[in-house]
Parts: structure tokens; sequence; C-alpha cells
């Protein structure tokens, strides 16, 4: 079972990716591969997908064509076997292999297949990012380590609480990568640990994308909290922005990609960026409590933003 946001690859990797998946399904494998269409564009986050429809659908696998208007399908995942999990922030996309910055995780787990197998189930048979439920999160054990998984667009809210609480419970560190922030919930949360200065909290965002939320927030009165939090943020902790190329028809795709929040010893991973937006679409995300790995993700993240310059502020001198 796959399900991807934007499967746009050379003819190179295309042979390599679309043999795999053909020489599977003659082998027996049951195949089915689900994706975003539609959505017309452009958007500053996520940018819209580069999918051929017509490509995907000359596969010799079922395929299912997900509406993504209003809300969009922003999945990249693969269920294999029952067994294992391969999920994260990377689209299919050699931009995505080679430009952006992204993180993969790959669990083998019964529990957790089963649960992503249930979602992807109920995506094949609504074809909607909103139409047939999925899975409530609940705690799963993976080797000792205990795993949840979490599905927007029916968990979306419950999600970001969830993350503003682990950030808002950090003892010793918050490390984040995102292309934007701005959930309502995490971002209150994240200006007041900012401000509070109790606590390390240092990530990277994309500064392309973020000025252009800035634009949007500037227009909007009802917004304009949002500007003043992030900049407490921005201002407070340590924050770097990649200033990847704007969207355009046509462009390259190099943005900060990598979604990634860690809190203590607790990481959430997945395709969801910190937005609003992405509340309401068909996103997915593991939260992980692993001191190990959330140390390991914490690393990378210091690695990403130490290749950056600090992120942009707000231009507002009512905030400044």
């Amino acid at each position: 079972m796959i399900a991807v946001y934007d499967f746009d690859l050379a003819p190179e990797t295309a042979a390599v990716v679309v043999d795999a998946i053909e020489g599977a399904a003659a082998r027996g494998v049951a195949v089915k591969l689900a994706y975003n269409v539609d959505y017309p564009g452009p958007i500053p986050v996520p940018p819209p997908p580069r999918t051929d429809p017509d490509t995907v659908e000359r596969l010799a696998v079922p395929t299912a064509a997900i509406p993504g208007v209003p809300d969009l399908m922003h999945h990249k995942y693969v269920v294999r076997d029952g067994t294992a999990l391969w999920s994260g922030s990377t689209n299919w996309t050699d931009d995505s292999w080679t430009r952006e910055e992204n993180v993969v995780a790959i669990v083998h787990s019964r529990e957790v297949a089963s649960v992503f197998a249930a979602d992807f189930e109920q995506l094949w048979r609504s074809r909607s990012v909103g139409g047939g439920g999925a899975p409530a999160p609940r705690a799963l054990d993976v080797g000792g380590v205990e795993v949840q998984a979490w599905f927007c667009p029916y968990h979306g809210r419950r999600l970001s609480h969830r993350i503003a609480r682990a950030i808002g419970s950090a003892r010793r560190r918050v490390r984040i990568a995102s292309p934007v922030i701005t959930s309502g919930p995490i971002l209150g949360t994240l200006a007041e640990v900012s401000a509070d200065g109790k606590v390390d909290v240092a990530g990277v965002v994309d500064a392309t994308q973020i000025e252009q939320v800035y634009g949007q927030w500037q227009g909007k009165e009802g917004t304009h909290w949002k500007l003043a939090s992030l900049a407490q943020v921005l201002r407070q902790a340590e924050f770097s922005g990649k200033r990847s190329t704007p969207y355009a028809p046509g462009s390259v795709h190099d943005y900060m990609h990598a979604k990634v929040t860690v809190a203590d010893d607790v990481a959430f991973v997945g395709s969801f960026n910190l937005s609003h937006s992405g509340e309401m679409n068909a996103e997915d995300v593991l939260e992980i409590s692993d001191p190990a790995l959330s140390g390991q993700l914490a690393e990378f993240v210091d690695a990403v933003r130490a290749l950056y310059p600090r992120a942009p502020l707000p231009n507002i001198p009512a905030i400044r």
C-alpha cells in the first residue's frame, strides 16, 4: 500500500521505482497506490504537487486519485506485507531525494503497519481526504518503545494539542524542523516556552515559505497575534531559515522539508507541517517515546540549522 502526495521522477529514477512497483505486482504482490490530484495552486505550504496523473495511471497496479481540494492528501507512506512501515516527510520526486532536507522512519511492527493499513483502506474506499474515518491514536509497543500513530484530519486538532503539550512539558530541550509554524496551539506554547528561557529551544524553518506566510498574516487582522507569537519564538530561540527557491511552475523544489519535533525524549515524525492547514489535510505522524531516537533526531535538526542563517523576523514595526 502506497500513499504519496507528489510522484514526479526523471526517467532514470522512475525506471527504478516503477520497476520495483510493477515487479512486486508481477510476483503476485497486491499493490495499491493512492495519490493527490487536482489542487490548482499556487499555495505556499506545501507547494502544489507535480504528479502527472497519466504517468501514475499507466502503472500496472490499481491506483486511486484522491482529490486535493480543498484539503490535501499529503501522506508519504508505504505499508509492506503487513509487517513494516516506511513513512516521513519525503515525496517521491528527484528534488525531494537530492535537494531537500527530509526524514524517513522505517518501523518493523505488525501493529503499526496494521494501523496504517486501516488508514489506507479508508482512503481507498472513500476517495476523499475527509470521507471515511481514521484509526484513533493508541499506544503500541514496538520492541519496548512506545509508538502512537496520528492521522489527520480526524485527529488533527488533537495532534496539534498533543505536540503543544509535549513542548510545554519539556524540561531540557525542544528541537523543531518544519517549513512553517502556524498551528495556534503549537505556536502559542512555543512562544511561551521561548520567552521563559528555561528550556533549550532551537530549530529550522524554510525562510522563503515563512515569509510568504508573513505576507498572508499581515493582511488579516485576526492573525496579527500569530505574527507577534512567531516573532517572539524566532527572536528568543535559536532558529535558522533556509532560503529556498520560490515556488513557480517548473522551478526546482529545494525546500527545508523535514517535519520533526523533539521534546525531551519524545519525537514526532511524519508528513505534518506544524500548520493550521495541516490539521485539515490527510497527514500521518508517528509519536515515538525513545531517548536514543529523540537524541538522534535532535542532532539532525541541529546539523540542518547549522547550515543556514538566522530565520527572518516579520517586518512589522508594531511588534519590533
